[in-house]
């Protein structure tokens, strides 16, 4: 039905409800005779006229009634009510009397045929509209508002394959009841009983509050029945509109590994980025594309994506430009490797941040080719911060790594140097100059669970390097807000180290996501390998000397200042091109590890 026809047939129906209920009732108040006074007839078209303006101002004629609820009924009760004043008073301003007895039973008949013809098309829908074919017996774990509004979505979709059988809840005060006519069963820890008992086929999680410890549980006893899971999306998304609660996803390993979220200081975030033209190197990577998203919501004034690949910075771009339109975006195609490019980049666009994200990562690719890591993340990391210093920049933000610490690879090695090149500009420089240490990254590009994904794609095996490796990890969202927060905590100089947690091994990783999968190990086999060149068994965030136990916000931590060699990273550089790749191998391990004895030392303790 069109909307003025849907309208113009709410207000025909209206309008025979209030003239039925005012007559009807005087004629009963009157023993069964008809008492056609002026009083009455006037009483009658104010009552219609004031029923129709408050139906209007309540949107009685916009609501979608086949999901009518508690918030339809007050609206209901609210536009009667006030159609019922407005008549008394009339009938006490013009006639000195008002009908008590025909108002009171009015009011009453009113609401019940008002609201029943309102409710009556849910009953109808509910009962003969919704798809009556058989779907997956499915079990909703959690019996509040979130579950209900599941079963409720579920029951009224006609598309749906679910079928919801009954709920679990871990609160034992509502085992035993009925919501929304299905029976809660009794707690989690139960859960392969009624599984069995029930012969559920689907298991939905619907509690979007769940802190990780807890979900992790839940998972864990649901995925041991061999039964597909899924969960509702984050609270936060829920919240801001981003997906809605029909919209079920698998649970996903980096829902267990990830951390609860660091709460951010949104106004000091705020304070430096909005109204500001902010760059970020790197834009179209996994890191750096997760920090526009973040800065987009703060407000600048510009926000400069600048990366080497075409295809990454045009599919950040389009995002952006679709969620965020009122958002001014421009972009640089450049190699942070061209000193005259970002020279020329700084001159033009004179940033007030920038956040560095630009950087080779993948150790074994670095150890074969080392002297990209260094051009890249030591000599292009050089070029970004000189030109930053001489076109004004305000704060300059590095990404670094866990791996930075008493590194192993070449890729730690150069992230180190990197991070002595900040610190040594911030000493030159009025621009304030920091680094932001994190572990690895759930679900960036070329982390282990994209590959064991893919492993398990294919019918494994999952490929471990060694049983007892660990490894820290964070969600990219979180170490994408460490960045902000970082920058607003920075006075120049400092290593910012994020709290963590404790680490995760990998092989444990590799049994959650293959219990994930809903495959055993007996299925999907776990071979090791073997620790390829340059890794280490357990990575660090900050190393022995460098531990400050004091939070400079909570969940961060500020790593103390150790001496920076910039004489001998500025002879690597000089020398680049005569030095031979062992060589070259050689002397960033040694530089990161203080292991060489430069003519001159920067103290900045």
């Amino acid at each position: 039905m069109k909307m003025k026809q849907r309208l113009l047939a709410l207000i025909l129906v209206d309008s025979t409800i209030v003239l039925f209920s005012i007559y009807v009732c005087s004629f009963i108040l009157n023993a069964g005779y008809p008492s056609l006074t002026e009083i009455l007839v006037v009483s009658s078209i104010v009552l219609l006229v004031v029923h129709h303006i408050c139906a209007y101002k309540f949107k009685l004629y916009k609501r979608a009634w086949e999901y009518a609820s508690i918030s339809e009924l007050k609206a209901i009760l609210y536009a009667v009510t006030i159609s019922i004043i407005s008549t008394c008073l009339v009938q006490l301003l013009f006639f000195q009397e008002f009908l008590v007895r025909t108002l009171i039973m009015t009011w009453m008949m009113h609401v019940i045929l008002i609201g029943g013809s309102r409710m009556s098309w849910r009953v109808y829908k509910d009962t003969y509209m919704v798809n009556k074919k058989d779907g997956k017996r499915t079990l909703i774990v959690g019996a509040g508002s979130a579950g209900t509004m599941v079963v409720r979505q579920l029951k009224q979709d006609k598309e749906t394959t679910l079928k919801p059988i009954g709920f679990l809840d871990d609160n034992f005060t509502k085992h035993g009841l009925e919501i929304m006519e299905l029976p809660v069963f009794g707690g989690t820890k139960d859960i392969n009983e009624y599984v069995e008992i029930h012969r559920i086929e689907h298991i939905i999680i619907a509690i979007p509050s769940l802190n990780r410890e807890d979900l992790n549980r839940i998972v864990k006893l649901c995925t041991d029945t061999k039964i597909k899971t899924q969960t509702l999306p984050r609270m936060e998304d829920l919240v801001l509109g981003s997906l809605q609660v029909s919209q079920f996803k698998d649970v996903d390993v980096e829902d267990l590994l990830g951390r609860e979220p660091v709460e951010l200081d949104v106004d000091g975030i705020a304070k430096y980025i909005s109204g500001e033209t902010i760059l970020v190197t790197g834009a179209g990577g996994s890191i750096g594309s997760e920090i526009c998203r973040q800065v987009a919501r703060f407000s600048p004034k510009q926000l400069i994506l600048l990366g080497h690949g075409e295809n990454s910075i045009y599919t950040i771009e389009m995002e952006l430009r679709r969620t965020i339109p009122d958002l001014s975006i421009d972009t640089e195609i450049a190699d942070i490797q061209d000193r005259d490019k970002m020279y020329a980049i700084m001159q033009k666009r004179r940033p007030y941040v920038i956040f560095h994200a630009a950087a080779h990562k993948h150790v074994p690719l670095m150890e074969r080719n080392p002297e990209e890591a260094v051009k890249n993340n030591i000599i292009g990391t050089k070029n970004v911060a000189e030109a930053a210093d001489i076109a004004g920049v305000n704060t300059f933000v590095m990404i670094s790594s866990d791996k930075a610490v008493n590194p192993t690879s070449v890729m730690g090695a150069t992230k180190r140097i990197a991070e002595m090149v900040i610190q040594h500009m911030d000493m030159i420089s009025e621009t304030r100059f920091v680094a932001v240490r994190f572990g690895n990254v759930l679900g960036s590009r070329g982390s282990v669970i994209p590959l064991f994904k893919e492993q398990i794609k294919n019918g494994g095996p999952i490929t471990v390097t060694h049983p007892d490796m660990e490894r820290y990890f964070m969600t990219i969202p979180e170490a994408s807000r460490l960045v902000l927060q970082a920058g607003s905590l920075a006075e120049g100089g400092e290593v910012f180290v994020l709290d963590m947690g404790e680490p995760v091994k990998i092989v444990d990783l590799a049994k959650n996501l293959i219990r994930l999968s809903g495959y055993s190990q007996e299925e999907i086999s776990i071979v090791f390998t073997g620790m390829r060149p340059g890794e280490k068994m357990f990575e660090e965030l900050l190393g022995k000397d460098e531990v400050h136990n004091e939070q400079v916000y909570p969940m961060i931590y500020r790593g103390l200042n150790k001496n920076v060699d910039f004489v001998s990273i500025q002879r690597i550089i000089e020398d680049f091109n005569e030095m031979d790749l062992d060589t070259l191998k050689q002397s960033v391990l040694d530089i990161a590890n203080f292991k060489v004895n430069p003519k001159k030392v920067y103290n900045l303790n």
